[in-house]
């Protein structure tokens, strides 16, 4: 039955899929930005950040449960319940709790919403054929970031003197669950397991292992906190909003162009052009204030489209040395690489600010990318680079959520 599925399978039958996590991403950017606006507004100092610590210890549990779950209950009804956490989450802060709550709540939702993404994106690797693979996972992407900052967007929209803003995204999360629970694909077979191979990541691309590293760091930090240093400089609401909506586009304008050109030459080269980039952008961040608003957002939609980059050419560069066989474990340590470091990273950001102001979290982005980029120069001296010919094409990816690439087929270890 999974092969007839296979053969039959066109891009369209994949639209529930991508339209449930665009749906669901609408609510999830919402969040992103109403949660730090409304902690810096009423709550300790602390709150805020620890908030977006807890997003990604949660992903990371997510990343760890969620294989097995998968096996245990299959696809849909996973779906359904880790979109019931998600709503759950949102009851909690809509409650009008203390901060403490907000935070487990907003630990409860990374781990549903990492769940969520590596079902959906298991499923497209297992409905889409080979030839339009990586076209659909790229639009996949691209729907779900677009989705994320449509969500920022329409929280500029919204009063948040009362709860209507966590009661938007019970709405549209229950909305999400229609689409893929009234599919007619079929669950996917059981997973592979996932298994932990530093030593052998470390192995096949020092440069992908540690890039995927940086980038959780880097990802959490540029997204999390750049809500929270704009309210705290007393940014309008409506800003904020847009702020983040502008963010997201950086996957369009500054990712695509740089993976392009990534497929043409040593991905190593674009990685220290990358790490330049934010580099640049942080310096530029420090210096441009929110009175020169179009400027600044100019500013960190550089900042975030290049982390995204980082994420995305690491992981090519890290798969275009793996063999085969090791494409499975491979993306089972990036994936908990990419989830450790999004939760170590925040949180050191978090105890430091209150000592060293509010620039904190663009000061760790930068040095973060000095020493990324430094050490990729090193290592261009130490090897070879993979010819382009063995090179797997670029795809879009986003760096604010996991590859769970491998949930694949647990016999070759590819997506079938």
């Amino acid at each position: 039955m999974h092969g007839r599925t296979i053969e039959t399978a066109s891009p369209f039958s994949i639209a529930s899929i991508v339209v449930s996590m665009t749906i669901a991403a609408v609510g999830s950017g919402i969040m992103f930005a109403y949660v730090p606006f409304m902690l810096t507004q009423s709550a300790a100092p602390w709150a805020a950040g620890a908030a977006v610590t807890a997003v990604a210890f949660g992903g990371l549990i997510g990343c760890v449960v969620g294989g097995p779950l998968i096996r245990r209950v299959g696809h849909a009804r996973l779906f359904a319940c880790s979109m019931a956490m998600v709503i759950i989450a949102a009851v909690l802060i809509a409650a009008d709790l203390p901060a403490y709550v907000w935070i487990f709540a907003r630990g409860l939702y990374g781990a549903a919403a990492n769940v969520n993404f590596i079902i959906a994106q298991s499923w497209l690797n297992h409905a889409a054929s080979n030839q339009w693979r990586g076209r659909a996972m790229s639009f996949f992407y691209m729907a779900y970031v677009l989705g994320l900052g449509c969500g920022a967007w329409i929280f500029g929209r919204i009063p948040t003197d009362g709860n209507l803003a966590p009661l938007a995204v019970i709405l549209v999360t229950a909305l999400a669950i229609l689409p893929i629970g009234l599919t007619r694909l079929p669950n996917p077979p059981p997973p592979a397991s996932v298994s932990v191979n530093i030593p052998m990541a470390w192995r096949i691309s020092p440069v992908g292992l540690v890039g995927v590293l940086a980038s959780g760091g880097l990802s959490m930090v540029v997204q999390g906190f750049t809500p929270i240093y704009a309210a705290t400089s007393q940014v309008s609401q409506a800003d904020i909003a847009l702020l983040m909506f502008v963010m997201q586009t950086g996957l369009l304008f500054v990712q695509y162009p740089l993976g392009v050109l990534s497929d043409r030459i040593d991905r190593r080269y674009v990685l220290v052009v990358t790490c330049g980039l934010i580099v640049a952008a942080g310096i530029a961040a420090l210096f441009v204030s929110f009175s020169a608003i179009v400027i600044l957002m100019i500013v960190f939609l550089v900042f975030g489209g290049a982390v995204e980059t980082v994420y995305s050419v690491a992981n090519a560069h890290a798969n275009d040395r793996a063999d085969p066989g090791d494409f499975v474990p491979l993306s089972s340590t990036l994936l908990v690489a990419w989830s450790a470091a999004a939760t170590v990273v925040p949180l050191g950001v978090t105890l430091l600010t209150p000592v060293f102001g509010q620039h904190t979290f663009i000061h760790a982005v930068i040095l973060v990318a000095i020493a990324y980029g430094t050490y990729v120069l090193w290592r261009l001296k130490e090897r070879q680079a993979v010819p382009a010919d063995a090179r797997e094409n670029f795809g879009i990816r986003s760096a604010q959520v996991p590859n769970a690439s491998v949930l694949t087929d647990p016999e070759t270890g590819k997506p079938k």
